[in-house]
């Protein structure tokens, strides 16, 4: 299979120097393997995406110097994709609708038992309220989650290799730790027709990525991901999380950073070697 990796920016704000890091390391990843390099577009939220953020993502990649094939794969175009991935997983009996909001979720949680975390990947772990509700009550209002205990032993929980420096190594799926540190995560938000989680095992099987790089801040979710391609009989690609790139405070930068976007820094008279160097990559050879 043809090393293949990709970029998955939201069009919700600016690209800032982080995604240049993510997609530029990406890149140059599959270059170095004589592979190939893909971009998504991950708009599945339409109450944020904006088509004026989408043209400068790929204005601003163009500009570092990156290509990619045509055409650019768009979550907003694949609900009938994520629909049947659902399907499966309600057809063997391990979904239900949740009504509950986040309010909801705080009051119930209570006060957290000693040891057991509150918090996950997904956000504070659910505490099961509405677990007992049937796929067939669904509506409109509703969440629908995934019964992580239902789906850990339904699975067969596979290993996942990592080659980012920080966790390096094969990583073997925990049961109890999904059950405890993870809890019953969405599948469905409300009017979304999906979640992220959902939505990037099924891109990331239908592109054929082999190596899936991103960063650091995702790598407690991999679990989750490597768990549904389990469910759904998609393959598992190799992940590199990589670094995060931070202010001088130490704080991870966001869309909201404005003053370290791509746009900014070609404005002031950057060029794209310039942005290599402020993120630590080598200067390209193209």
């Amino acid at each position: 299979m043809t090393f293949t990796t990709r970029f998955a920016p939201s069009p919700t704000g600016p690209l800032h120097l982080g995604h240049a890091y993510s997609a530029l390391l990406a890149h140059d990843m599959a270059v170095a393997a004589g592979g190939r390099f893909l971009l998504r577009i991950e708009d599945i939220d339409q109450s944020r995406a904006r088509p004026e953020w989408e043209a400068q993502i790929y204005d601003d990649l163009h500009w570092l110097g990156l290509k990619w094939p045509q055409p650019v794969m768009r979550q907003s175009q694949r609900l009938p994709r994520y629909r049947a991935a659902l399907d499966r997983l309600i057809a063997l009996g391990l979904t239900y609708p949740c009504r509950c909001n986040r309010a909801d979720i705080e009051a119930a949680a209570g006060a957290p038992q000693e040891g057991v975390p509150q918090f996950g990947p997904d956000g504070r772990i659910y505490p099961g309220t509405c677990r007992s509700r049937p796929p067939a009550e669904a509506t409109e209002r509703d969440v629908i989650r995934l019964n992580i205990e239902k789906a850990v032993q339904a699975a067969e929980l596979r290993s996942f290799t990592e080659t980012g420096p920080e966790f390096e190594g094969s990583h073997q799926l925990d049961p109890e730790q999904l059950i405890s540190g993870v809890g019953d995560i969405i599948l469905v938000r409300r009017n979304m027709g999906s979640s992220y989680h959902l939505s990037v095992v099924a891109d990331d099987a239908d592109q054929g990525i082999t190596h899936a790089v991103r960063g650091a801040d995702l790598f407690e979710a991999t679990q989750i991901h490597v768990l549904l391609q389990s469910l759904l009989g998609l393959p598992t690609p190799v992940y590199h999380h990589h670094r995060l790139i931070r202010d001088a405070q130490g704080k991870r930068l966001a869309k909201r950073d404005d003053a370290r976007a791509i746009a900014k820094y070609r404005a002031e008279g950057a060029t794209p070697q310039d942005i290599r160097g402020m993120v630590g990559l080598p200067a390209s050879s193209g």
